[in-house]
């Protein structure tokens, strides 16, 4: 292995050193409030994004024997994971520290999620791809149950735990089908080897299916969702917040090398199938989601149904359906992150404002949180100018050029349906008594780092062409 090829992993290399030594840090801190802990947490991250930057050349280059591999679509997305976990990060902080529940392991464990985030997104190889989203996984489980002497939380992270074992073995299943019938691990090989046979054994679309379904799971696709409304309503909020945005990010680039990269010569096969998951993502999760009274719960619903409309760029398959996926999962990481930091700003000690009825009159109580929260929702809803509906109108857009104008249209009704929940929101916030008389109490750097998200979907929206290309870039030949 030479140093040329070593200095690939050095974003990697940096994280895995610097996270353990927070833990050490943290071990022989005496602040109750983990702050060395923390800070160094976050300068892990900065130090991490900054070489990304640093190693991006946008040429696809390989390292660990063809294992891993640094190429534009990597080096954008790592960047994205790195500095969205970072804010995540500061979110949850002032969450614990509200309800007395900040431990130090919590920033080590959100530093080896993004660990196996970065791996599972520089996977070139199967067990890599494994790997990587064992270590996510792991980690997110632990989280969930950070509360410990939450019932719920415990149930959740019990129940996400569960269901997370079932779709790893099944995806390691489908793994070793692919290995005995290609005969390679790795994914270029694996295409190789499809791409020559003119009638794909049945094993291969066998294996295929349990890929499929591995996949669909971390991204929270119907019928594969079952996890997600629990695990969201019941973890605590923190937790949620991240959950919900930069491991999507990671799912996103698992579904890409595996399908597209390692499973690209029977996309007549997987685009079916992802058809299929995506009509019943939308129409299961903008369905069920307005009966919802629960905001996180409401939330989780929507996830459902966004990932239905990230799975349509895929569907497309082609290099612009799978940019708008990318432009789409960037979008709602930073949708996600703002809806749940609002609740998680609402709240105080010993309450969270995850029902509706929490946010009644917000706009008497508080104009510019009101404001950015109707940001957070137009933005959700796909309206313009904001960035939500050109995340929206990237992908059906591919959709209508790939030849699907019927499911284009079935995505534009579910749009229209679920616009309904977010505007309800919107409604109890400027036109509903509010239920506290006094402005939310939170601290300024939170209240600006909330702003900061929120406005950035309004003028990312204002100006959308830099996200876009960037994405395309990503993809092009």
């Amino acid at each position: 292995m030479s140093i040329d090829n070593l200095s690939l992993l050095l974003p990697e290399i940096a994280l895995l050193t610097l996270a353990c030594a927070t833990l050490m840090v943290d071990i022989f801190s005496n602040d109750p409030k983990h702050g060395p802990g923390y800070w160094l947490a976050q300068l892990t991250l900065l130090v991490t994004a900054v070489l990304v930057l640093v190693t991006y050349t946008g040429d696809s280059q390989y390292a660990m024997a063809g294992m891993f591999v640094s190429d534009a679509m990597s080096g954008l997305l790592k960047f994205a994971i790195c500095i969205i976990s970072l804010f995540a990060l500061f979110y949850s902080r002032e969450y614990l520290l509200r309800h007395d529940i900040i431990k130090g392991e919590y920033f080590v464990l959100g530093l080896f999620a993004v660990l196996g985030m970065l791996v599972m997104v520089s996977a070139n190889n199967l067990l890599t791809v494994y790997l990587g989203l064992e270590l996510l996984s792991l980690s997110l489980y632990a989280m969930v149950a950070i509360h410990r002497d939450s019932s719920s939380a415990s149930e959740a992270a019990i129940k996400y735990f569960v269901l997370g074992a079932i779709a790893s073995g099944m995806l390691l299943y489908g793994i070793s089908i692919l290995y005995g019938v290609t005969g390679s691990l790795e994914l270029g090989a694996v295409a190789q080897v499809l791409e020559g046979q003119s009638d794909y054994p049945t094993l291969a679309i066998f294996g295929l299916v349990f890929v499929l379904i591995g996949v669909a799971f971390k991204l929270g696709a119907v019928p594969f969702h079952m996890w997600l409304p629990d695990v969201y309503q019941g973890a605590p909020t923190a937790v949620t917040l991240f959950i919900g945005s930069a491991p999507k990010l990671a799912a996103f680039a698992m579904a890409i090398r595996l399908l597209v990269d390692g499973l690209g010569p029977l996309l007549p096969d997987w685009q079916q199938m992802l058809m299929i998951l995506a009509v019943l993502s939308m129409a299961t999760g903008n369905l069920i989601a307005i009966a919802q009274t629960n905001i996180k719960r409401m939330l989780a619903y929507s996830t459902i149904a966004h990932i239905g409309f990230l799975l349509l760029g895929l569907v497309a398959g082609n290099a612009g359906g799978y940019a708008g996926a990318m432009f789409y999962v960037i979008t709602y990481a930073l949708m996600s992150m703002g809806g749940f930091a609002m609740i998680i700003l609402l709240g105080r000690k010993g309450a969270e404002a995850d029902q509706l009825d929490d946010f009644s009159g917000l706009a008497e109580r508080s104009p510019w949180l009101a404001f950015l929260m109707l940001i957070l929702m137009f933005s959700m809803a796909g309206i313009p100018p904001f960035l939500g509906f050109w995340a929206k109108w990237f992908v059906l857009r591919e959709v209508i050029q790939a030849g699907f104008v019927w499911i284009a249209l079935l995505a534009v009704a579910f749009a229209i349906v679920g616009a309904f929940y977010y505007l309800r929101v919107v409604k109890l916030m400027y036109f509903d008594e509010p239920r506290e008389p006094d402005e939310p109490q939170c601290s300024t750097p939170l209240r600006t780092v909330l702003s900061v998200n929120g406005l950035s979907l309004l003028l990312l929206g204002l100006s959308p062409g830099l996200l876009m290309s960037l994405c395309m870039a990503a993809f092009s030949p």
